[in-house]
């Protein structure tokens, strides 16, 4: 099993949910978040007043899939991500060692 955790701009989540979903896979976690990497912020004027914006609204997804779902997933969160400008974010492919189902115990690809 494989964790994917990526990190896009919040207007591309409906396109890259449907895309996901597409895939059969369904479950995933989403959060709001905020970071900055080499977009690096932005000044905002407010009431006259320049104001450095250091952290980004972001989302963040995070899924646990079978290591065979991998490739063609970030494949497709790739592609439904992507808008040629910088900030479209980052995808991190780590292991996942174990998953357990609480409400009944399943464990491994079977929890998922």
């Amino acid at each position: 099993m494989k964790k994917v955790e990526c990190i896009i701009k919040p207007f591309k989540l409906d396109d890259v949910k449907a895309a996901i979903t597409d895939l059969g896979i369904s479950g995933m976690t989403v959060s709001e978040v905020r970071g900055f990497g080499r977009q690096k912020g932005h000044t905002e004027l407010y009431r006259g007043a320049e104001y450095q914006i250091d952290f980004i609204p972001k989302i963040k997804i995070e899924l646990v899939v079978p290591a065979e779902q991998v490739e063609e997933l970030v494949a497709t969160i790739q592609r439904e991500a992507c808008t040629g400008r910088i900030g479209d974010g980052k995808i991190f492919v780590s292991n996942a060692e174990q998953a357990i189902r609480i409400r009944t115990g399943e464990s491994g690809e079977d929890a998922l």
